[in-house]
């Protein structure tokens, strides 16, 4: 029986569910993906467009297997069983682990929404018979290119992955000065990363990803939902987007202060960013290794904080009315998708509090349409970033050191300190974590733990100021 078969009086049991399985993959001379799953019999298939005319090279089957098994995760989710099935191809060594990771503390936020017992941690093992037919092992038909153009380890060419988001604008302004050329990506087409492509002026690539509707389906019929590692999935597909298009290196823009973790459950460190930490880059970069020449991938920004990441935002004013990060642009229901800043949620509040201690209120009411400092009904969220009143919230908001240094910057700038908010956060949250001087400005040096290759590492330094 299909996902789409299911009907309203047929309720869906993820706890029915034995195994779940990749039943096939194909990459189509026209730049269509398709990805099949199946739990036990219900069968899925995604469908993912890459731009055309493509170039195959020695990397791009197994490029294809890994988006395969990365993409996994979102229907695994729907009943999250103890068995991972492979039919034909079986992913190496670190490729195993990444995805042992992406599909269990990648889980980590859906896991304490749904109030798992803990972690999934399914068993990868090699199918017998899987339903779908010809296999995840279904080889791509396609010529090879000539050369290679990652044969000397050199970087000519970047793809840089753009969300809409002032992380994208600084890793786009890197890419910039570090004269290599340069391409831009996104999945999907959403107005932030059209508008900030626009100012960028550099080319884009986009993908289109249209996940199977019979699993939205099983949603209203009783499947598991929640937050999965998209990042991974993007970063994925970036990568076979760069290896059809030549293109020598993934350069994404996950900061240091994406590894933070939200809370600690079950003796468990959650993180809702888990997909864009360091330990996740790392996993990732390792299952690339396995591949012979796999562009490279790294995160551009992860030698920087939020913090030192916000200032040099700030002076890119070309970008200011073109970025949103705000979430709810990004939903999935178009009836429920905003077209700018919300202004009344958590990413909302952490994005204009780390650029507050940067730009005058005027310039942030300009972006967002209102003066959240000056918002008493916002007042609990903001302390909520430095979980103040709670635990930090699952959102991609920084660390809570970064939100009581943005704090503790703000207070000291005449136009801010009045604010009703600043002066509640300076006397209520501020007074119980004071913070030194020295404290601070550690928040805005860059770290020497990252993948960042030299030949960039200087248009880092120049960029972000450090």
């Amino acid at each position: 029986m299909s996902a789409a078969q299911t009907t309203p009086s047929q309720r869906f049991d993820p706890h029915a569910i034995s195994s779940f399985g990749f039943t096939h993959r194909r990459l189509d001379p026209d730049g269509t993906i398709r990805l099949g799953y199946a739990l036990d019999h219900v069968q899925f298939e995604e469908t993912i467009e890459i731009p055309a005319p493509l170039i195959v090279n020695a990397a791009t089957e197994s490029l294809l297997d890994l988006l395969h098994w990365v993409a996994g995760v979102s229907y695994y989710k729907a009943a999250i069983p103890d068995r991972v099935e492979f039919a034909g191809t079986t992913p190496a060594g670190a490729t195993t682990t990444l995805l042992a990771a992406l599909y269990s503390e990648g889980l980590g936020e859906f896991a304490v929404v749904n109030g798992l017992s803990g972690l999934p941690n399914p068993k990868f093992t090699q199918a017998t018979e899987m339903p779908g037919g010809q296999g995840s092992g279904a080889r791509t038909r396609l010529s090879r290119s000539a050369t290679d153009p990652r044969s000397d380890g050199q970087i000519n060419r970047l793809l840089v992955p753009v969300g809409g988001g002032k992380d994208s604008a600084v890793a786009i302004e890197i890419a910039r000065a570090s004269g290599l050329e340069t391409t831009l990506f996104s999945v999907g087409d959403a107005p932030p990363m059209r508008a900030t492509a626009a100012v960028a002026g550099f080319p884009r690539h986009v993908a289109t990803r249209r996940i199977d509707p019979g699993l939205i389906e099983l949603n209203a019929e009783g499947a598991l939902n929640g937050h999965v590692p998209i990042t991974a999935i993007v970063s994925a597909t970036a990568l076979l987007v760069a290896a059809t298009q030549g293109i020598d290196a993934v350069a994404l823009a996950n900061e240091r202060s994406a590894s933070a973790a939200n809370l600690t459950w079950h003796g468990i460190e959650i993180n809702h960013q888990f997909s864009k930490s360091r330990r996740a880059e790392s996993l990732l970069t390792a299952a690339v290794a396995e591949i012979p020449d796999a562009p490279r991938i790294f995160s551009i920004l992860r030698p920087a904080s939020e913090l030192g990441i916000a200032r040099a935002f700030a002076t890119m004013t070309a970008y200011h009315p073109a970025f949103t990060s705000c979430n709810t642009v990004f939903r999935l229901d178009p009836a429920r998708r905003n077209t700018s800043w919300c202004c009344d949620c958590d990413k909302c509040r952490f994005v204009y509090l780390i650029l507050a201690p940067f730009m005058r209120p005027a310039q942030l009411t300009v972006i967002f349409g209102r003066d959240l400092l000056a918002d008493s009904d916002q007042y609990d969220g903001f302390a909520l970033l430095t979980a103040t009143g709670g635990d930090k919230p699952f959102e991609c908001v920084g660390e809570v050191e970064e939100c009581l240094a943005a704090i503790h910057l703000i207070a000291r700038h005449r136009e801010w300190r009045e604010r009703v908010n600043v002066r509640r956060l300076v006397d209520e949250v501020l007074a119980a974590h004071p913070l030194t001087e020295e404290t601070v400005g550690a928040l805005f040096r860059l770290s020497d733990d990252h993948d960042v290759p030299e030949q960039l590492i200087g248009a880092v330094h120049e960029v972000l100021g450090a």
